[in-house]
């Protein structure tokens, strides 16, 4: 069974007082770019990104890593990304600390907290 990781970007970012929010698309490129060396158990990573962090990392596949660009708000792309791994037959991890979109993506799959993701990396 495959195994998919989406990663909710703003939330990740965000759990980190690390001055993110100077520089939103720099915050994203490393989180991407620690995502592609990251030694986790997963098949296939999609990141999720939204607004300005978007000009940080393009759209689309780097290895193992897929990078999704929100067209609105992260949360209804996080929930259809999750909905459709799952039935394609993947086994979903959703990584955000946002309960509602816990209770949402909790449909198809666990959720996991960032602080998880972050000790990853």
């Amino acid at each position: 069974m495959t195994t998919v990781l989406v990663v909710d970007g703003a939330n990740v970012v965000g759990a980190r007082p690390d001055g993110w929010w100077k520089d939103r698309a720099g915050a994203a490129r490393r989180l991407h770019e620690g995502l592609l060396v990251a030694d986790t158990p997963y098949d296939e990573i999609v990141l999720v990104l939204e607004g300005a962090a978007k000009a940080g990392v393009r759209a689309g596949r780097d290895g193992h890593v897929r990078t999704v660009h929100a067209p609105k708000d992260g949360d209804a792309t996080i929930v259809a990304e999750t909905k459709a791994a799952a039935e394609r037959g993947a086994r979903v991890t959703v990584v955000t600390a946002d309960r509602m979109l816990q209770a949402r993506a909790g449909a198809w799959g666990q959720t996991l907290s960032p602080t998880w993701l972050l000790d990853q990396l």
